[in-house]
């Protein structure tokens, strides 16, 4: 009986070893924790839709980022449901604790409403002030003319903007 009790003793001292001997410690894990493939999205307030965003593949992180590794493509309606302007590019990233997006490749917004066109090889949108901007290289294709420069700053609407570094040919009333 008294080894019985000892061998019992022995396993029990044993098998309570520290709790990581033995152990490898799994390292964080910083990859999509979310993925989807040839997604639509509808973003709506007021049970109006405000934008659809399309994108062939979708990764989610844990830190709320979103990657659209190959592009998107953004329209954006008006209170009637029309489409106002819309964005694409070839790449697309969401920056969740800066709430803002960063478009690169060739990105290209357009308005519909006032019939112009900006692209640009990168782009950056924040929703909550509904602004884009950039400093990369831009050209603006208006009805009746383009414009190039370095730096944009602009509502996301594109119905007013500001071009740092203004190139192009322009037309000056006397």
């Amino acid at each position: 009986m008294k080894a019985l009790f000892v061998t019992i003793a022995l396993l029990v001292l044993i098998s309570c070893g520290a709790p990581d001997q033995g152990m490898e410690e799994i390292p964080n894990y910083d990859g999509a924790i979310q993925s989807a493939e040839d997604m639509v999205l509808y973003h709506s307030e007021d049970a109006r839709v405000k934008n659809k965003l399309v994108t062939p593949r979708f990764l989610e992180y844990v830190n709320g980022d979103k990657e659209f590794p190959e592009g998107l493509y953004f329209e954006f309606f008006d209170e009637e449901g029309n489409v106002t302007s819309t964005l694409k590019a070839n790449e697309a990233y969401y920056f969740k604790e800066e709430d803002q997006w960063r478009g690169r490749g060739d990105v290209e917004v357009q308005s519909m409403e006032k019939n112009q066109k900006l692209n640009s090889e990168e782009l950056f949108w924040k929703p909550k002030d509904e602004k884009i901007f950039t400093e990369k290289f831009v050209t603006i294709t208006l009805p009746d003319k383009v414009l190039y420069g370095h730096g944009l700053t602009a509502k996301q609407d594109f119905s007013s903007y500001q071009i740092k570094k203004v190139q192009g040919t322009f037309n000056v009333e006397e």
